[in-house]
């Protein structure tokens, strides 16, 4: 039987395959590397999406901050005349004072305005 490849060729082959054979095995390890980072940065983009869309919704209504500072002090001022009210201090107007003098038309020791 007579070979078809000299020893020399044929050991050439045989290290040409097992180089081959390396080099896919570091492709599909390195493409395995590649879907893992690719999964975790998925991962993290959703996270993150969830993260922003929370925020979003919870700072939707921070421009209406501006008005706090006087909607407290209206609500500030109703206290004070339901305060008054039930402290019995007459109907509640004497907590907001005006620059007309009292409300009601009464004077300043009779703030009920001459009722009795």
């Amino acid at each position: 039987m007579t070979r078809a490849l000299a020893d020399d060729i044929q050991a050439i082959w045989w290290i040409t395959l097992g180089i081959g054979l390396v080099v896919a095995v570091v492709v599909v390890v390195l493409l395995q590397l590649l879907l893992n980072a690719v999964d975790k940065v998925e991962r993290n983009v959703i996270t993150l999406w969830d993260t922003a869309t929370t925020l979003a919704r919870n700072t939707a209504t921070s421009w209406q901050l501006g008005s706090t500072g006087d909607q407290l002090d209206r609500i500030k001022a109703e206290a004070l005349r339901h305060d008054a009210l039930l402290s019995g201090g007459g109907d509640g107007r004497s907590a907001q004072p005006s620059a007309g003098g009292p409300v009601g038309g009464g004077t300043a020791s009779d703030p009920e305005g001459g009722v009795p």
